[in-house]
């Protein structure tokens, strides 16, 4: 007999999307799927006897400090859903594509925002997860390259990579993350950082993008399967 038993998880995810000129594909993707997307990553969890007791979701969407100042980096709170839908989508759609200057971007430090969230705590019976997806088609500049414009926020940022290591580490030494609950969704070029993450970080699923390409071969349905994979 099938059993019917589901494991249930308190789900944190946090979206790291880069925001230049190159991905108006990718975002007008997320933006389309908004509204939709708690259904369908609850779907598919389902398939796989897993449930989703509560689902949050945070956004950072990144560009380039030295090149777009003020506008190198949104950050959100993490929306509650399908309470907060309605929020979710208007953040979504308030990203635009553009900017971004040369071509690497500030992904490491979006990376540290990620990292350093506000995760939610579990509960009796109730698994956790903190998954951060990363979008980019760009390399990364190293940590601090833009250190030096006004709007940098050197006192939240790891000083290097290094020490962006460490954060990733677990929460009782050095880390930020749970080390059971972590997972690292890197859709990304296969080139400096974000090679040596994949190489070196544990917890990391990489799928190497096409640099300049605007993740054009991503699709939606595969995402969804990756992020309930994941969980």
């Amino acid at each position: 007999m099938a059993s019917n038993y589901r494991v249930s998880y308190n789900v944190d995810l946090v979206f790291c999307v880069d925001a230049t000129a190159s991905m108006g594909g990718l975002l007008d993707m997320v933006k389309k799927n908004a509204l939709c997307f708690h259904r369908d990553l609850a779907d598919s969890m389902a398939r796989k006897k897993k449930s989703i007791h509560q689902l949050r979701i945070r956004i950072v969407a990144f560009r380039d400090y030295k090149f777009d100042g003020k506008d190198a980096m949104m950050t959100t709170d993490f929306f509650t859903m399908p309470q907060e839908t309605d929020l979710f989508e208007r953040a979504v759609r308030g990203i635009e594509a553009l900017g971004g200057g040369d071509d690497p971007e500030d992904g490491l430090e979006a990376m540290a925002y990620a990292i350093r969230s506000r995760w939610s705590e579990g509960g009796a019976g109730i698994k956790r997860r903190q998954v951060i997806v990363v979008w980019t088609d760009a390399p990364t500049h190293a940590l601090g390259f833009g250190s030096v414009e006004k709007t940098y926020p050197r006192e939240y940022m790891a000083k290097d990579f290094n020490e962006l290591t460490s954060w990733w580490g677990d929460a009782s030494d050095d880390g930020f993350m749970d080390n059971n609950a972590k997972r690292l969704l890197l859709y990304a070029p296969d080139l400096p950082f974000w090679n040596m993450i994949s190489d070196n970080w544990d917890n990391v699923l990489h799928f190497p993008s096409e640099a300049g390409q605007g993740l054009n071969e991503v699709d939606y349905s595969e995402i969804i399967d990756t992020i309930s994979n994941s969980i």
